[in-house]
């Protein structure tokens, strides 16, 4: 998700000087839309929103928002979360450490990895719709970020990576291989997934 906000964003102006909790990549992005990105730990967010140290907030999703709490004191809550299109778990391993275990070890860390991604994206796709519906059923107004904003945001994102890629050639040979790929990707998706979709969103309206 977007992130909660205790003002409606209605356009780009309004995020100049908004201070936002995001970090990464994502803070960057923000910071080149006029946004003032704001580094806070998980359970500091409620109390900086709640006395406005802090303009918004963003976190995860339903699930983990609602337990947070958020919708008590900043009832805008934005999709999408245009810098997070998906939750991942990363494993990561030292690559020569890694090359000394046995073979079968290996399989086994794999395994146990995919199955871990696995139940959690499972396990968020079964609880987030409850979590928002009972989000707006206690008064959230549900909010989408408007096509001016997002389309600022993805021009300030290409600006954000083409400046990584040159500072780093190490990021630019990831970044190259995921942009080819992601292209392939989206021609396939709009074909399958995306016609699919389109079709059962239509047949069944959310009441």
């Amino acid at each position: 998700m977007g992130g909660w906000f205790r003002k409606e964003i209605k356009s780009l102006n309004d995020l100049k000087g908004l201070k936002f909790r995001i970090g990464g990549m994502a803070g960057k992005i923000m910071e080149k839309l006029g946004a003032v990105p704001q580094l806070i730990p998980g359970g500091d967010i409620y109390p900086a929103l709640e006395k406005g140290t802090i303009d918004a907030a963003e976190w995860v999703g339903p699930y983990d928002d609602e337990k947070l709490g958020f919708q008590k004191i900043a009832k805008n809550y934005y999709y999408p979360g245009f810098w997070e299109g998906g939750p991942q778990l990363v494993c990561m391993f030292n690559t020569a450490e890694w090359g000394k275990l046995p073979k079968e070890y290996q399989n086994i860390v794999e395994a146990a990895c995919w199955e871990a991604n696995t139940y959690m994206l499972a396990k968020y796709d079964a609880q987030n719709p409850a979590a928002l519906k009972r989000l707006v059923a206690g008064g959230v107004q549900l909010r989408r970020f408007s096509n001016e904003m997002l389309t600022a945001a993805y021009k300030a994102a290409n600006e954000v990576y083409a400046e990584m890629s040159k500072q780093s050639p190490h990021f630019k040979k990831i970044y190259e291989s995921m942009v080819a790929f992601r292209t392939e990707q989206l021609l396939w998706f709009q074909v399958a997934e995306k016609g699919f979709d389109d079709f059962m969103h239509g047949i069944n309206r959310i009441k």
